[in-house]
């Protein structure tokens, strides 16, 4: 694997990220063999926040990959991406779960 955004991108599509009501879903891709992720969001998600948020949070899991802290880099990104989606998608009466909360592997 060359390129885990490239590949992540696939697997939001696969998965049918981009089908929520806000276009808000995010994706953290991992890839622990050549030990590589990404994070992605779909387009509601990055018009709130660009570039330099998604930069900030691979940064930040990056810190604890490189100290092979790896649970607590994953932490740091599910947290960091739930705080700025609570922030810019606030729940409304009428939200549901759109998309599945679990993990994926092959």
């Amino acid at each position: 694997m060359t390129d885990p955004v490239a590949v992540a991108q696939e697997q939001f599509t696969r998965l049918g990220m981009a089908q929520t009501r806000d276009r808000n879903g995010v994706l953290i891709f991992l890839a622990p063999g050549p030990r590589k992720f990404a994070v992605i969001g779909d387009t509601g998600v990055h018009t709130h926040c660009g570039d330099a948020f998604w930069q900030e949070l691979a940064r930040a899991m990056s810190e604890h990959f490189r100290k092979a802290e790896f649970t607590e880099g994953i932490v740091q990104g599910i947290n960091r991406a739930g705080e700025l989606l609570a922030e810019h998608f606030p729940r409304r009466p009428d939200d549901n779960n759109e998309l599945f909360d679990r993990v994926e592997h092959d």
